[in-house]
């Protein structure tokens, strides 16, 4: 019997897989994940708008160290 994803990782990972995405793809992608969440204390993506997402594509400009093209 398969089980549902719980968490927003495992149902991102499950929609990438439906996808076809690379694998090393999905890795990426739920890296950018997970360090969203992070930044935003534990926060679910849900609860968060343009000002959360423009404070941490700020964040990675300044101090992320991150090139232009990945902010975009």
């Amino acid at each position: 019997m398969n089980r549902r994803p719980t968490t927003l990782l495992e149902k991102s990972r499950e929609i990438l897989r439906r996808k076809h995405y690379a694998l090393s793809t999905e890795r990426r992608y739920l890296d950018w994940i997970r360090r969203y969440i992070l930044f935003h204390k534990k926060r679910h993506p849900a609860s968060m708008g343009k000002e959360e997402i423009e404070d941490f594509l700020t964040h990675l400009a300044l101090r992320g160290n991150v090139a232009a093209s990945t902010q975009k």
